[in-house]
């Protein structure tokens, strides 16, 4: 046996023993997949957060927290500083990051890597390996940088933990103002987590009027992390007919796959509706088996989803909403397959479950 698959093992048997919050298993879903996280805010998120969990640190590069499932969900491929320099997504990522502070331009790029095809990630630290570092995990689709973490920016006389509540939103306002964009269009809500290990804050920045922030920040230890949700888009189901909670997680709805499941071209293959649909999964069934039960191919599921989610990346990237793709239709489908897959695949708990 390798040592690779040694860790492997032994860190996901740790893993497995450690109850990952809700709410940070979402936050990291989003920052791999985007589309994933359309609904995430309207669910009610536990104020807690555990520390500790940096297993996954090590099989995926840059994640402060992961539950158990994600390890096996990704598959990383490293890549060197000048793969990333040549890589069109990776170049345009550093070039913004470089503009928006000068000073990383001195930085090394110590570690980078893409997932599945669709995601790249790259992490720079000032020389010496001590000082200020920062993460971007940039969508290959898109080019949207999704997430962003900047470490150790603080002079250490003054750490974020020590700041006021005040200086804790202007820290997060300008590292939004210069990677993104305005924060004055946002409304703003901060809340402060249970968490006695550690001062941890939550900030949502959302446009008026929308459910879903648009961006969402954690601040914790010496760290910000800001991933771009992108508020709400146009459903892909009339939302009379919308249901909310197909899967559950401890019990709880978890509302990650609704996005993918309310699709009215689903349903019209399916011969069914989005309650029966969502019956039919309560008893631990996945979407391909009441697929099968209806004489309907796994693949064809795959291509009716899958040709939905990219026509609503298309509108979005027309109206603005997101920046613009170079990919083409063709690419966009095969880079969202992996994660329709991993959501039709998928069992809910059942009552024999513990």
């Amino acid at each position: 046996m390798t040592i690779e698959r040694k860790i492997r093992e032994h860190l996901h048997e740790e893993a497995e023993t450690m109850e990952c919050p809700p709410a940070v298993t979402r936050r990291i879903e989003q920052s791999y997949s985007h589309y994933l996280q359309r609904k995430r805010s309207e669910l009610p998120m536990k104020k807690r957060l555990i520390g500790g969990i940096v297993a996954a640190a090590i099989l995926i590069p840059t994640a402060a927290y992961a539950a158990p499932t994600l390890i096996e969900m990704l598959t990383r491929t490293p890549m060197t500083a000048e793969q990333v320099k040549v890589d069109k997504v990776g170049k345009a990522a550093l070039e913004k990051l470089y503009n928006a502070f000068p000073e990383t331009k001195s930085f090394e790029i110590i570690e980078a890597s893409s997932v599945q095809g669709v995601q790249t990630s790259i992490i720079l630290q000032e020389k010496g390996g001590t000082g200020k570092k920062i993460t971007l995990h940039t969508n290959a689709v898109t080019g949207a940088i999704e997430h962003v973490i900047q470490e150790n920016w603080e002079p250490k006389e003054k750490p974020l933990p020590a700041l006021t509540d005040q200086e804790i939103k202007s820290k997060t306002d300008y590292l939004i103002d210069k990677l993104y964009d305005s924060v004055k269009e946002y409304e703003f809500a901060m809340e402060q987590m249970e968490n006695p290990d550690q001062k941890t804050f939550m900030l949502n920045y959302s446009k008026k009027g929308s459910k879903t922030p648009f961006y969402q920040v954690f601040v914790q230890g010496n760290a910000i992390s800001v991933s771009l949700i992108g508020g709400e888009t146009a459903p892909s189901t009339p939302s009379t007919d919308r249901v909310e909670g197909y899967f559950s997680r401890d019990g709880k709805p978890d509302y990650f796959a609704d996005d993918f499941l309310n699709d009215a071209k689903l349903f019209s293959l399916l011969k069914i509706s989005p309650a029966e649909l969502k019956e039919e999964l309560a008893k631990g069934k996945s979407v391909v088996e009441v697929a099968s039960s209806k004489q309907v191919s796994k693949q064809q599921v795959i291509d009716v989803i899958a040709k939905t989610q990219v026509d609503s990346q298309i509108q979005s990237e027309k109206n603005g909403d997101v920046p613009q793709g170079n990919s083409s239709i063709e690419q966009m489908l095969k880079a969202i397959e992996p994660k329709v897959l991993q959501v039709i695949e998928h069992k809910n708990e059942t009552s024999s479950k513990k």
